[in-house]
């Protein structure tokens, strides 16, 4: 059975009794069942919001998925091990046991897409890459035309969904599967192997679209 977790980033944050969250994952596993299990929120360094935007602009993310409003429990939470050209995060579950592991390859380091590895406990890692190599190749014979689209955006009630962007769709395959899929048209995180822990799913939802590029809007880079 596949199931999938769709990432709702908020522009202005969602003020609850328990705070203020900058995204939500709902989760389907079918026709009806939409239903939100997951509320996103940035884990701050003692320097505070300018220290976190100096820090994710060297590939490095912290946050916490929270399984209710209140803050009462915790879905999982993503943290940092190394930034750069190859960024590592641990997925923690709530008691700081280890999900998984992410890995962030960038373009022309270890191929010419960025590269994304997601390593579990027990399973052999699952091995994707950002867009195909055909829509990259139509991506970079329209690139001269982009300036035009956006002046056309902007006259057009600024950049949204609409604005052309470059490839984003990530399938994961490892052993001859399909574990995972990312789809760029509604952040969504399909998930085909059922051994597969959804709060790493879930993770990974939130997780991706944070690496989104100027045209797109990342969850957790608010300045407020």
């Amino acid at each position: 059975m596949t199931s999938t977790l769709k990432l709702r980033a908020r522009r202005r944050p969602r003020t609850t009794p328990g705070g203020q969250f900058d995204c939500e994952i709902d989760f389907s596993d079918g026709p009806g069942t939409l239903q939100t299990v997951a509320y996103g929120e940035r884990e701050l360094p003692p320097g505070g919001i300018p220290a976190y935007l100096a820090a994710r602009k060297d590939g490095a993310r912290s946050f916490v998925l929270w399984a209710d409003e209140h803050r009462q429990a915790r879905v999982a939470g993503v943290v940092t091990l190394t930034a750069g050209r190859r960024a590592q995060f641990e997925v923690l579950g709530p008691q700081g046991e280890s999900l998984g592991r992410i890995t962030r390859d960038k373009a022309f380091s270890r191929g010419i897409r960025t590269r994304w590895t997601v390593s579990r406990p027990g399973a052999p890692d699952a091995v994707g890459y950002k867009g195909r190599l055909f829509w990259w190749c139509v991506w970079w014979l329209c690139t001269p035309m982009l300036p035009f689209a956006f002046i056309a955006a902007l006259f057009n009630g600024g950049i949204g969904g609409d604005f052309p962007r470059s490839p984003r769709r990530i399938k994961w395959r490892a052993g001859g599967r399909i574990p995972l899929e990312f789809k760029s048209f509604g952040d969504t995180v399909r998930v085909n192997a059922p051994d597969l822990d959804w709060r790493l799913a879930a993770a990974i939802a939130a997780l991706i679209p944070s690496f989104d590029g100027w045209i797109g809007y990342a969850w957790d880079s608010r300045t407020d």
